[in-house]
């Protein structure tokens, strides 16, 4: 347990550090966090036989994450793609011309799976931060999609300890009720109102919809890797962090919900007067 809290600790402090030092130091973090996560996505699928060219696709799902720097989404989109072929053609080509490659249909969708998973969902955490209007910095995005997250899974929690009774999806995560998800859903929509109208500066309902529609992407997360972990027989992605198991263990929930915040910010940059 003291291992546990002295990692949560730690991390809560480096994100916190990034953020305060600016856009820069928020995508180093964002790169190392994907990075990390591929490696242990990747190595899981390696070891039950998968076909993940590793290098490969980290080294892609750097470049789609670095190119939005300058380029923005487009230029995510354009990298994704060229990932994407990538991964189609070396994959197709691998045993040469002459031999026929062998699960290539399901390595191929469990590679685009891991590329849209990670550095794709990850790389609109870090355009967050490019986020810059008159009234927010990229700052006060970040800070609202982690009180989201942060909020959104303790409610989940609470609620599940206290009153959770009725499983959400028993044959995928045994332990994830719909009274936990009531409590994120409360928690998360709260914090989202709270956290547009004094952070964003903008309509308490629009928080509030942001705040609904990450919740619903954390859960979707969750409940993601919990049926990729159990179809792997594995109960951790690694052991990288102690207490907590591995990096992508905590990033879960997270990787999906940080589209829909850089979709509700931008909206509201762009189309509610910001």
């Amino acid at each position: 347990m003291p291992a546990a809290v002295g990692v949560g600790v730690g991390l809560g402090a480096l994100v916190v550090f990034a953020v305060w030092a600016g856009a820069f130091a928020w995508y180093m973090v964002v790169a190392v966090a994907v990075a990390i996560a591929m490696w242990e996505v990747l190595t899981r699928l390696r070891e039950h036989s998968f076909f993940m060219p590793r290098t490969l696709l980290i080294v892609l799902g750097q470049a789609m994450l670095w190119v939005s720097w300058p380029l923005g989404a487009p230029g995510l989109v354009a990298v994704y793609v060229v990932a994407v072929l990538a991964l189609m053609f070396g994959r197709l080509f691998h045993n040469g011309r002459h031999r026929p490659p062998i699960n290539y249909l399901r390595d191929m969708s469990v590679g685009l799976f891991v590329l849209t998973w990670i550095p794709l969902f990850a790389t609109f955490a870090a355009m967050l931060s490019r986020v810059e209007t008159p009234f927010a910095s990229g700052a006060a995005s970040i800070v609202a999609f982690m009180l989201c997250v942060v909020a959104s899974d303790t409610g989940g929690y609470v609620a599940g300890v206290m009153f959770g009774s009725h499983p959400m999806a028993p044959a995928v995560s045994p332990k994830k009720s719909w009274e936990g998800f009531i409590g994120s859903v409360i928690f998360g929509v709260a914090t989202g109102a709270l956290s547009v109208k004094l952070l964003l500066h903008h309509d308490a309902w629009v928080g509030g919809l942001m705040g609904l529609g990450l919740v619903f992407c954390a859960t979707l997360g969750d409940l993601v890797e919990s049926q990729f972990k159990r179809e792997l027989g594995i109960k951790d992605m690694s052991q990288i962090l102690p207490g907590h198991g591995g990096l992508m263990d905590r990033l879960d929930g997270m990787l999906p919900s940080a589209m829909v915040t850089w979709v509700a910010v931008n909206f509201l940059a762009n189309f509610h007067g910001f």
